[in-house]
């Protein structure tokens, strides 16, 4: 018997142990993703000591499987700490047990990167090339601070456009946040409602209507998820599967579709750096401190526990010319008009000729 599969009690089969990594991710209300990356890394754990019940297994077999990620997979520090904590979750919150050991485990250390910021000019070029929903979205992410998930995932009632605030639900550690509303997305804003209400009606026509609900909404309010105030902004162009439970529902736009989006119009702009979703987030925050807001604004606008997560774009404004002043600025430059001389006609004649580049005195090659 495989050991992904469940013995016989006395009460009739017993879970699997992924249906129980599942079940025990979805009493805590972990994300999707978080879910994925942890049965990822279990289901991977498993099959590389042999397939054999992490229940038998102990301190040698985690950090050898840690070390074997670093070695001889050469992951990242944080893909080796995603690890370590799927197997952290498994002993604790699965199998129950208490491993004193776990906390000696040395994480590894991420380098410290400062993430990349595009000018305000680089903005405005990158969303010149974007239109409709790829504008608004790409909008949103740089005029409020979002994540794109928190982005996708907003739903009708989130937005108060009165008091030109996003409510953002249940965002990265499950905190909810208030965010500003640009004016400037407004208008697109209400075109984007009425597109996402006319798929509605379309679907309630025929038979479906009902969105995905998080938690136990479902069971509590059951008729909320066919209300037009719990319906995504940014639904999908067609209905789907819902993978939880099979049922026809129409989900919030894919995360590939701005992110194809934004690398198109990034060639488009002719950008060097890389841009990405969260490029305009740092972006947001970064123009908000350069702009002179104050540090724990910003922090709670992106939703922060720590302000030492936000003092990282504080470091971003402070490279370069920005922060602090070249000691080449402090000394006396020579006249902007560089004058260099020719080889003399004759002995007697020398002949000056202007020659930009070049400095005076130098001599010609």
């Amino acid at each position: 018997m495989s050991d992904f599969s469940g013995g016989e009690t006395p009460h009739g089969r017993e879970p699997r142990l992924l249906d129980r990594v599942h079940e025990a991710i979805r009493r805590l209300h972990y994300s999707r993703r978080t879910e994925e990356a942890y049965v990822h890394w279990i289901r991977r754990f498993i099959f590389w000591s042999g397939k054999r019940h992490p229940a038998t297994l102990g301190e040698g077999e985690v950090t050898a499987f840690l070390s074997h990620l670093a070695a001889d997979r050469n992951v990242a520090a944080a893909t080796q700490n995603q690890a370590l904590a799927a197997l952290l979750f498994l002993y604790r919150q699965v199998l129950g047990k208490e491993l004193g050991w776990f906390d000696d485990l040395v994480r590894a250390k991420r380098p410290v990167r400062l993430p990349v910021v595009l000018t305000h000019g680089e903005v405005r070029a990158l969303l010149a090339q974007l239109k409709g929903t790829h504008w608004l979205m790409a909008s949103l992410l740089y005029g409020a601070g979002l994540r794109l998930m928190e982005c996708l995932r907003l739903r009708v009632k989130d937005v108060d456009i009165a008091y030109r605030q996003i409510l953002v639900r249940d965002g990265k550690g499950g905190k909810d946040r208030v965010t500003m509303l640009p004016e400037s997305a407004v208008q697109p804003l209400h075109a984007q409602l009425g597109e996402a209400k006319r798929l509605h009606e379309i679907d309630l026509r025929e038979g479906f209507g009902e969105v995905h609900l998080p938690f136990a909404l479902a069971r509590k309010y059951p008729r909320a998820g066919y209300e037009w105030g719990w319906q995504y902004i940014f639904p999908s162009g067609k209905r789907s599967a819902d993978p939880d439970d099979d049922v026809i529902r129409r989900h919030h736009l894919d995360d590939s579709v701005l992110a194809r989006a934004l690398m198109e119009a990034r060639h488009c702009a002719a950008i060097a750096k890389p841009v990405s979703a969260h490029t305009l987030r740092h972006s947001f925050a970064t123009h908000l401190l350069q702009s002179g807001s104050d540090i724990r604004t910003v922090q709670e606008l992106l939703g922060h526990s720590d302000v030492s997560t936000t003092m990282i774009y504080t470091h971003v404004l402070n490279r370069g010319g920005r922060g602090v002043k070249s000691p080449l600025d402090r000394i006396e430059q020579p006249r902007a008009t560089y004058r260099c001389v020719e080889p003399p006609a004759s002995p007697r004649q020398p002949t000056a000729v202007s020659c930009p580049g070049r400095v005076a005195g130098m001599p010609l090659a």
